[in-house]
């Protein structure tokens, strides 16, 4: 049974008289304090928020005064106690509260200033168990949550970017905060202590190795707001979660209009995907649309990767997303910008291809520092109608993979590149996957189609508009190998394959099938391995 309200009905203005202070995160305290002080607020606080109000020549009360009992166990326990909770959680219309804390001497505070102890820092920095144990806040959500609770009376400001406006609406209503703006303190409030609970929990979790907990928590920090989503009439948001997996939450944007909700989905799948290829073995480039790869190759320059990637699907490449392996150099540059390009992402950029860049100006350039480990754990989610769908990464690499030859036929060293190379990126393309690869370049990708033969004659008929339009007398899959993300259940998508002339599969197999197809690939004399591992993406 629900705990019954007495339906005290709010006041809209609340005086602003006492203040408790109680902050990790010091940015713009001292500022925030003096401006609180000259508006002839009481300022209480603790600790070492405390000692630096002091140190500033403000007059402010130990939390300890309020309380009649000092700090204890390293700061532990401070505001945990009656006379800060109950000044916290009063009712100050409520004739029985107003009498409790008549009686106990409780003095109100109207407004709470905390954050938290750093806890997704310490965990991100590699922090030992204890350590990262330590710096679980509990006094400051408890407060955070009482303050955000009984918004009725008591302001709670959880970030410090909120100072100037907490300022300018105590100027505007003469020392006062309005109820529409407590509640709205109150709502972020919530969310924080939300976000860092999700942040502890999912810790526990990967510490534990509980693969799937009875409670799972996601949190994020919104980073900016969106002109719309995948549709105009759509509304978005970008949030970070705080992982540091470099990509396009955590890059810095050199220069470029900003990033629409479609650009960060796609450059998110191209760098994921360009992230498969190892920069000291060779530069590699994608290109990326609709989240789907239209153009991969590996060259011995980005320049020449790029050249490769675009004469995959020229006419899918036009507005598309760049990613690369190596720092963006200016001869790439040039090339690129040839093309209708919308977002370049690169682990780094030179100054002078930076400049080329700039002559676009609503291209957008994106440096990452790093590429993503293609082998590191992770969890993903997705939302359905009532629930969310919750997920390991795909990390497998067909590198780390024991490869079965099938076929009566083995592959050549050559063709056995060029089949790790097509497993490679048929990973990153959407399910049914069917990928052409030919001397380390993509030259037909078949993607999301219901069925796996028409996937093949998809890529297969992109090869020959790709070499028409190159002049080409025969389409590139005359010579060139394929990937399949998935086994193929009959044989007739591999008869496809073959009919566009590849010589040699890479396939998960395990199909019930396999045996069929096993001898259709015999029959043509044409090489099989298998994976033993699909990769599905829906």
């Amino acid at each position: 049974m629900a705990v019954p309200a007495k339906n005290i009905p709010a006041p809209d203005l609340v005086p602003i008289r006492r203040a408790l202070l109680s902050v990790f995160d010091k940015t713009g305290l001292i500022d925030f304090a003096k401006a609180l002080a000259a508006a002839g607020v009481e300022l209480v606080s603790t600790g070492g928020t405390a000692k630096e109000i002091a140190a500033a020549g403000l007059a402010v009360r130990d939390v300890s005064e309020l309380t009649g009992f000092p700090e204890i166990m390293d700061g532990r326990v401070k505001t945990l106690h009656p006379s800060v909770h109950g000044a916290l959680l009063g009712v100050r219309d409520d004739p029985e509260h107003a009498k409790s804390m008549h009686d106990h001497h409780i003095q109100p505070i109207d407004l709470v200033v905390s954050n938290l102890y750093p806890f997704e820092e310490v965990r991100r920095s590699g922090a030992g168990y204890a350590s990262i144990v330590e710096n679980i806040d509990i006094g400051g959500p408890a407060m955070i949550r009482a303050s955000a609770k009984n918004h009725a009376y008591v302001a709670i400001v959880t970030d410090p970017a909120d100072y100037a406006s907490v300022l300018n609406a105590l100027e505007m209503n003469l020392g006062s905060l309005s109820l529409d703006f407590r509640k709205k303190l109150a709502a972020k409030a919530f969310a924080r202590t939300a976000t860092y609970d999700a942040a502890i929990s999912g810790w526990f979790a990967d510490t534990l190795e509980i693969e799937h907990p009875t409670w799972r928590a996601f949190g994020g920090r919104l980073d900016q707001v969106m002109r719309y989503g995948e549709n105009p009439h759509q509304g978005a948001g970008f949030y970070l979660s705080g992982d540091k997996r470099p990509g396009v939450a955590t890059a810095r944007q050199l220069q470029g209009k900003q990033l629409s909700y479609n650009n960060i989905n796609d450059t998110d799948a191209a760098f994921e995907l360009v992230g498969e290829f190892d920069p000291t073995r060779s530069a590699a480039i994608a290109i990326i649309k609709h989240a789907n790869p239209c153009g991969v190759a590996e060259g011995a320059t980005l320049k020449a990767a790029y050249a490769k990637a675009l004469a995959c699907d020229p006419v899918s490449a036009y507005g598309g997303i760049v990613a690369m392996n190596r720092m963006l150099d200016a001869e790439a540059a040039e090339e690129i910008v040839k093309t209708f390009t919308e977002v370049i992402i690169a682990p780094d950029a030179t100054d002078e291809a930076a400049a080329i860049i700039a002559a676009k100006k609503n291209l957008r350039l994106l440096v990452t520092g790093g590429l993503p480990d293609p082998r590191a754990d992770g969890t993903v989610a997705k939302s359905v109608a009532g629930g969310l769908l919750v997920q390991s990464r795909d990390n497998a690499v067909v590198d780390d993979l024991e490869l079965k030859v099938v076929t009566k036929r083995a592959p050549t060293p050559a063709e056995m590149a060029d089949l790790k190379f097509a497993f490679r990126v048929a990973k990153h393309v959407k399910s049914n996957a069917i990928v052409y690869v030919k001397d380390g370049s993509t030259v037909g990708i078949g993607a999301g189609q219901m069925s796996r033969v028409d996937s093949s004659r998809i890529a297969a008929r992109k090869a020959f508009d790709a070499a028409e339009a190159a002049g080409l007398a025969e389409p590139l899959t005359r010579g060139s190998v394929v990937a399949s993300d998935a086994f193929f259940p009959f044989a007739d998508g591999l008869l496809s394959a073959i009919e566009a002339g590849a010589t040699a599969v890479i396939q998960p197999g395990g199909s019930m099938r396999d045996e069929d197809v096993i001898a259709a690939a015999d029959e043509h004399g044409i090489a099989m391995v298998f994976t033993g591992v699909r990769h599905f993406r829906h």
